[in-house]
């Protein structure tokens, strides 16, 4: 009897097993990307996203970026170009905001490696969500999936 109850129990237990082996080598192969797309954004930008986080009350997204060779980041801090946000399950687009007193919001002194810089981005009525994905372009950089914190 007791025979018969465990062999039902560990094809049970089996089945179980097999989705979580499968996340796991998901989520080893999502972070191998992940690193590739980092050092590639090192290499080409000379930059290191740290993150893109809500702010404001949801209004407003923070983009954060460590400068790790300032020679290659300085056309991320050209005044002259406008950087956007396209929200990747709509492809809606969102701009820096530029009060008049303050100016855009967003770090455009020469960078300076080792230095943490900034970017804000409007997010009129909360339309992007913790969780989405979206993709941060200044002129020819363009930082694809990045997670809203």
């Amino acid at each position: 009897m007791k025979g018969n109850v465990l062999v039902p129990l560990v094809i049970f237990l089996a089945i179980l097993s097999l989705p979580l082996s499968e996340c796991a080598a998901t989520s080893k192969k999502q972070a191998a990307k992940e690193a590739a797309i980092t050092e590639s954004m090192k290499e080409t930008w000379g930059i290191q996203i740290t993150g893109m986080r809500l702010t404001s009350s949801g209004f407003m997204l923070d983009f954060r970026y460590r400068v790790v060779d300032a020679q290659k980041a300085a056309p991320l801090f050209d005044r002259k170009t406008k950087p956007y946000l396209i929200h990747q399950e709509t492809g809606a687009k969102f701009i820096v905001p530029a009060p008049p007193k303050t100016g855009p919001l967003r770090s455009s002194n020469e960078p300076k490696e080792g230095y943490v810089y900034w970017m804000f981005f409007g997010n009129p009525g909360g339309y992007v969500k913790s969780g989405d994905k979206v993709t941060v372009v200044i002129g020819n950089f363009k930082a694809e999936n990045l997670i809203v914190e």
